[in-house]
């Protein structure tokens, strides 16, 4: 520790999440040989600690814990401690998670991992109070219990790690099978009808997640079986989410999950890949019913992208905080005297009915559609969403001059490929040039400012870092695909092959087929999935990639390395099928109307 000013070794990072924590009193390190090294020199195990910028339980770790030099001393003393921003870092980010999971059966962020020097992991959890209550252990309890076991059982510790990373190891090997047939798309529907809730829409209870690639299966589902039931799930869902509080009714846009069931009470912080996935949902919804709602809602979404996510120079942000003024929420909820002194007894009358705002109720969310309560007023639907637009307006500039969420303003690869595939599908569906246009200034933007001679890179904040993992290149050259599609400029075509032809260059897997997470070994091992999470799996997202650039190509090769994975990917796709939404994704291209 730098004890003048006090900062750690974070102080020159550019990860907003590193930098949130480089004034801690935890002698924080980077992800490296210094801090791996300083543990075998010192004899420590290492204290790894991953997180995200705008994560709420992030923050309250951190002022509980990581700013309590209590904490602290006992940190500084016993282990040798990491930060790690997982949106910077997701190759360490999956793997200690998948060993989160593995030993506790259930993970989530903060991830907090305790390991030997050679980053064999013994013990996994996530949030951690200063001191234990509710029958959850405490730091100040913790580490001395570590400690202890270091000091006097460390062979044991180290037989453990030993054992997690053997499982981490099996459950990453994919073993090739013969090519699916057809049937398991009724497979994975019979999962997602089993965990559908019929009253609010969505899978599973709570907490509940938005889950786009679900629906986006599903569509197909229909479009190809003609089950209407399929359909009915999708719509039941997006309806559902755009009533609720997991919606942002004043700016537009989606939070990140809804703590309950009912999409009322959501967790506030607002990410760019959620606003790409579901922008697309909608948009989907929208071509095959014609219903304005779901054209209404993606082009909402779009434009509070646009709005309040998009950089000057081109590229789109991360993620906007769920906390403000030390609070998750603050910015968003409404008290009833507030809203009604901002908008006078008239409109607040019609916007509290609209939005459910009450003594006993403080986040926007509507029970009923604009037009059931039109029609509730006797008032014809298109006079009422006036009335209700004028409304918002009011309450959006209202709201403007609050405390803001602070944003995560770096520029992830990723990410962006994501935003580029949603805005240029959106300047299809709409014949919107604008989205085409700001579509391809990010492209643009990527492909000047984050290529160095030594390839793709992750993330840019003031400087391109970071080499590049198959997530960026799948997405970036899904988005040039789709602009290339809504534009006709060829050089978008032209760059999406390139571009793909450097990603089986580095990270195709010529034994078994199918694209390792990284270019090289990567952390403790090369990881190959083909299962979605909140992002779509890079694996299903490339297979679709180069089916598609084949036929636009007639590049028979590309078509057939995409047959290659469907094999790869087979058998972990019959265990658990509804997990690989986009790989069922592709699979229907592959197989054709």
């Amino acid at each position: 520790m730098n004890a003048r000013s006090n900062s750690n070794h974070l102080v020159n990072e550019k990860s907003p999440y590193l930098l949130q924590h480089a004034h801690n009193p935890v002698d924080w390190y980077l992800w490296g040989e210094e801090a791996f090294g300083k543990a075998r020199k010192e004899n420590k195990p290492v204290f790894l600690s991953i997180g995200y910028s705008t994560c709420h339980w992030c923050h309250v770790m951190a002022h509980e814990s990581f700013e309590d030099e209590e904490v602290a001393e006992l940190m500084n003393e016993t282990f040798v401690s990491i930060k790690v921003d997982r949106e910077e870092r997701p190759d360490v980010d999956s793997i200690y998670m998948r060993a989160c999971q593995l030993m506790t059966g259930s993970g989530g962020w903060p991830l907090t991992i305790i390991m030997t020097p050679d980053k064999k992991p013994f013990f996994a959890t996530t949030y951690l109070p200063k001191r234990g209550r509710a029958g959850m252990p405490g730091m100040m309890e913790l580490i001395p219990a570590v400690r202890k076991l270091w000091e006097e059982q460390r062979e044991g510790l180290e037989s453990m790690g030993e054992r997690v990373v053997d499982a981490i190891e099996a459950s990453s090997v994919s073993t090739p099978g013969g090519q699916p047939g057809e049937d398991i798309f009724k497979d994975t529907y019979g999962e997602f009808s089993r965990s559908f809730d019929g009253t609010y829409g969505g899978f599973g209870t709570a907490p509940k997640f938005p889950t786009p690639q679900n629906l986006i299966f599903l569509l197909r589902y229909w479009k190809r079986s003609g089950d209407k039931k399929a359909l009915e799930m999708v719509e039941k869902t997006l309806q559902g989410m755009r009533l609720g509080g997991i919606y942002d009714h004043i700016g537009f846009g989606f939070h990140r999950y809804s703590t309950d069931r009912e999409w009322h009470t959501p967790h506030f912080e607002k990410m760019l890949y959620d606003q790409a996935m579901i922008a697309i949902a909608y948009m989907e919804a929208y071509q095959a019913t014609g219903r304005a709602e779901y054209g209404m809602t993606a082009g909402e979404i779009l434009e509070y992208v646009l709005r309040d996510m998009f950089s000057p120079g081109g590229g789109f942000y991360s993620a906007e905080d769920a906390d403000s003024e030390g609070k998750e929420g603050t910015f968003y909820i409404w008290d009833a005297e507030e809203m009604l002194d901002v908008l006078g007894e008239e409109d607040f009358e019609i916007a509290s009915e609209v939005f459910n705002i009450n003594d006993e109720n403080r986040i926007t969310h509507m029970g009923k559609t604009l037009a059931d309560i039109a029609a509730g007023h006797g008032v014809s639907v298109g006079e009422f969403e006036n009335k209700m637009e004028k409304i918002r307006k009011k309450l959006f500039g209202a709201r403007e001059k609050r405390v803001h969420p602070a944003k995560d303003d770096k520029i992830l690869t990723d990410w962006n490929g994501l935003m580029i595939a949603s805005l240029a599908i959106g300047a299809r569906v709409f014949g919107n040039r604008r989205y085409a246009e700001a579509a391809a200034r990010s492209a643009d933007f990527i492909l000047e400012k984050m290529r160095t001679p030594d390839g793709l890179m992750h993330r840019y904040r003031e400087d391109a870092s970071i080499s590049a993992y198959l997530n960026d290149y799948a997405f970036l050259i899904w988005g040039l695909i789709e602009l290339y599609e809504s534009t006709f400029d060829v050089k978008f075509l032209r760059k999406a092959i390139e571009m793909n032809d450097e990603l089986i260059e580095k990270f195709w897997d010529g034994k078994d087929g199918g694209f390792y997470f990284t270019s090289d070994d990567g952390v403790l091992l090369r990881q190959k999935e083909g299962n979605d999470g909140a992002i779509p799996s890079g694996n299903a997202v490339s297979m679709l990639n180069m089916l598609r650039l084949g036929r636009i190509t007639s590049d028979v090769e590309l078509e057939e390395k995409a047959r290659e994975m469907a094999k790869t990917f087979s058998n972990d796709v019959k265990k658990f099928p509804s997990a690989y939404q986009t790989f069922m994704v592709a699979l229907d291209f592959m197989f054709g109307p």
